[in-house]
This record gives C-alpha cells, structure tokens and sequence, in this order.
C-alpha cells in the first residue's frame, strides 16, 4: 500500500503543479477579455485546453490509484473513498498523512482560486456579449427608425425600401 500512497502523492503534486500554473493564464485571461482581444484570447483558451487535457489524464490515474487503494483495504467499489476519507485512514503512517494533507488543503485552496477567477471570467464575458446585443439592438433601430418619415396627414412619404435587416444579403 505504500507504494500506491506514494504514487497518488506523486499524482497530487503534478495535479496542483497544473493547476497552479493556470492561476496566472486564468489572471492574464481577465486582461485580454477587458482589453476584447480575441486573437490573445483563443491563444489562451488553448493554453487552457493544453491543461485540462494533462489534468484530465492526471485524474484517470489518480481514480486508478483509489481504486486499487480500496482493493487493498478490502473496501467495495461501490464504496466512496475520497482524499480526505484516505487521510483519516492512514492515522499510524503520519509522514504520508501530513503529506497528503497538505496536498488536500493547497489543491482546495488552489482550485478555490481558480473558480473565483473564472467566475470572474464568466460575468466579463457575459457583460460584453450584453453590450454587443445593446449595441445590435441600437444600430437595427437606428435602420428601422430611417425609414418612418410621416407628413401630417399621417401618410408616409420617402418610402425608400431600405431593407428590413441588418445585412445584405444581395451581396
């Protein structure tokens, strides 16, 4: 069992290496979506994807680990095991228990972080998608109100078909 313990820290520790380095892409990525640079803003998406993807594998082999854990321990598999259910378990192994401890409180506090940026991440971005709409809305009733000219007698003159629309689909 040792072995597998050392394994899932080796795991833990490549995982919140990862996600680490997604703290300042996740920080950069709030500037390129205030500064609406969406060339700078796919670059970093992609760089995200590159980090989901390791972590993802990271996360195959981390429930393999578990799994062959629960075996060792003569747990079902139907049975939750969790870091910190694992930590409580190991109570006469205290180097390994401190480690995995701290791996649990940083992860928890990392991927906290994390979140809170892409929340932040998220409202950008659903606020700027508000604004075009606004801005959509603005320029297609502009169009519409050009071509509403009335006389006095309420009839329309200057009824220039100008198109309905907002884009030509002549062209």
């Amino acid at each position: 069992m040792a072995s597998l313990i050392e394994e899932l820290i080796d795991v833990l520790d490549k995982e919140l290496d990862i996600y680490q380095q997604l703290i300042p892409i996740s920080n950069e990525k709030t500037q390129i979506i205030i500064k609406n640079d969406l060339t700078e803003l796919q670059a970093i998406t992609d760089k995200e994807q590159l980090a989901v993807d390791q972590i993802s594998a990271l996360e195959h082999k981390r429930d393999t680990i578990m799994e062959n854990i629960k075996i060792v321990i003569n747990r079902k598999s139907s049975d939750n095991l969790n870091l910190k259910t694992l930590i409580q378990l190991l109570e006469g192994q205290t180097k390994e228990q401190k480690k995995l401890s701290i791996l649990h409180d940083k992860l928890n506090t990392t991927i906290g972080q994390l979140m809170e940026n892409n929340r932040r991440n998220k409202s950008l971005i659903e606020q700027s998608l508000e604004m075009i709409e606004f801005n959509l809305n603005v320029i297609q009733s502009s169009r519409m109100a050009q071509g509403n000219n009335y006389t006095k007698d309420a009839a329309q003159y200057n009824a220039k078909a100008s198109g309905t629309g907002m884009f030509d689909a002549k062209q």
